[in-house]
């Protein structure tokens, strides 16, 4: 088993997500040093910017009020699920871990000046979650039982032709295999361990809670999933944020300083270093640009799976909605972790050279990951912990469910619609599994999986981004567009452009 581990490790560590520098054995500065799909991932995000002409930016006031407005869908919309609950089941596997211990994460690696380069990576990563999304609804099947199915393996097809379709395969294999691994097992894993650590809760019995929770809701799919989300996602979002506001306004005076070592150590790394560095500057840049893209999977390929089951016939308009997720995700839930974690002052301590020292922040401690955002909360407030250890058991949670969709429609491409139902009974297996094993390599498996989503979704829309432009820029007729009719599909009749 730890050779297992071992070739995992490398495999994700050196290959899928290895950088130029480690791979081509170069030494190139800053960019050498990331991973070659992060610069993938971010470059698509800075062209389709320009190709929008920065209208995913401009446009987040528009978002909202579609988003509010799209609480119910409109008469005649074809569709399975509100415009809102579509978002509100993308958050739910994107709001998750990644904004309690990423951000920790990203602020140790890089310093402070690692959330400003996380901002710009949502801001980019906006444009990239409006492309794939609008390509969902625009690319879509529906099937005989009335079941829309999209995303990345549909768009793939319908939009680039039958001849991708092996592009399409490689893509829901990514799927399914981030869905079981870093989707469910280490969910369940992570929720167990925060149980028995906080309330001496064993295994066992969280694995069979989680398990039969998770069957509840998913067993009625998409829009079970997506009736729950609308519920528990907005709850526990302001929740999060609520705590962390009066964590701020407890903590007033330090904000603006909090705001300098972001910008400080953005730019001239003195934040982070005491001076000018430009390792500093450079372990930023990797650190925000890292931690953003994992944080809200812009370009991943996994929020249009949701999307497109939105009821909607304007693919332009649930575009601009999905895009939210991003900002919400990076711009402003994670910023309230950065906040906290950099204006609360306590009582930590870090080991230099194997002596205890005083420091004022927990980031600066010798504690890691989720534990420096709890630790800023217990001591800005009292109970602060407490919100951390319930947050992010809530967030693990529909995480799983979240992903247990993306898995199901992967599936369902890959073997057809009557390999759903076995598949959730086998999702609830896992996430049992999950609540008991060790997942050393897991979490390695995922990354792989991850790595296996993000590169043919985008080769696709980078593909397919003429047809986003066009549409941006089209009037309703262009705009809206009906569903492929998968048997009309299964016989040919559709060009490369998806018109029958």
């Amino acid at each position: 088993m730890e050779k297992f581990n071992e070739i995992v490790a490398m495999l994700a560590d050196e290959y899928f997500w290895g950088s130029l520098n480690s791979i081509f054995g170069l030494k190139i500065p800053l960019l050498g040093d990331m991973p070659i799909l992060a610069i993938l991932l971010l470059g698509t995000g800075i062209y389709l910017t320009a190709i929008l002409r920065l209208m995913p930016i401009l446009r987040i006031p528009a978002g909202f009020a579609l988003l509010w407005k799209g609480r119910k869908a409109e008469k005649g919309e074809e569709g399975q699920i509100t415009p809102f609950a579509a978002l509100m089941t993308a958050l739910s596997s994107t709001v998750g871990t990644g904004n309690l211990a990423g951000v920790a994460t990203a602020i140790t690696l890089g310093g402070p000046g690692a959330i400003f380069w996380m901002w710009m990576t949502a801001l980019v990563g906006m444009a990239t979650k409006y492309a794939e999304s609008l390509l969902a609804v625009r690319y879509r099947e529906v099937d005989e039982d009335g079941n829309f199915k999209g995303g990345p393996m549909y768009y793939i097809k319908n939009g680039l032709g039958p001849k991708w379709k092996w592009l399409a395969v490689i893509f829901s294999v990514g799927a399914m295999a981030s869905a079981v691994t870093a989707g469910n097992m280490v969910q369940s894993n992570g929720i167990a361990e925060v149980a028995n650590e906080s309330f001496n809760a064993p295994p066992i019995a969280t694995g069979l809670v989680l398990a039969a929770l998770a069957f509840v809701v998913i067993i009625g799919g998409i829009k079970s999933i997506g009736k729950f989300a609308s519920k528990l996602v907005p709850f526990m979002a302001f929740s999060y944020i609520a705590a962390a506001i009066i964590v701020l306004i407890m903590n007033a005076s330090g904000i603006p300083g909090a705001f300098k070592l972001i910008f400080d150590g953005a730019f001239n790394g003195s934040a982070a270093a005491g001076g000018f560095s430009g390792a500093i500057v450079a372990l930023a840049i990797r650190a925000g640009i890292a931690r953003g893209l994992f944080s809200n999977e812009a370009g991943q390929g996994s929020a249009p799976i949701a999307h497109a089951a939105a009821k909607t016939k304007d693919p332009v308009q649930q575009g601009t909605i999905a895009m939210l997720g991003t900002f919400i995700d990076t711009i402003v839930i994670c910023t309230m972790t950065a906040l906290v974690i950099l204006t609360v002052k306590g009582n930590f301590t870090t080991d230099v050279n194997g002596v205890q020292q005083a420091v004022d922040f927990a980031w600066q401690s010798n504690l890691e990951g989720a534990r420096i955002t709890s630790a800023a909360f217990e001591a800005g407030i009292p109970g602060g912990g407490l919100i951390i250890t319930f947050a992010l058991m809530v967030f693990a949670f529909t995480t799983i469910l979240g992903w247990s969709y993306y898995g199901e429609r992967a599936i369902s491409f890959l073997f057809g619609e009557k390999a759903v139902f076995p598949f959730r009974i086998i999702w609830c297996i896992f996430t049992f599994g999950g609540a008991m094993l060790t997942v050393q390599s897991v979490w390695k498996l995922g990354d792989i999986g991850n790595a296996v989503m993000a590169a043919p979704n985008l080769i696709a829309v980078l593909l397919l981004s003429g047809v986003v432009a066009s549409m941006t820029r089209g009037g309703e007729y262009h705009r809206k567009v009906q569903p492929h009719d998968e048997s009309a599909h299964a016989k040919g009749l559709h060009n490369v452009d998806g018109e029958a």
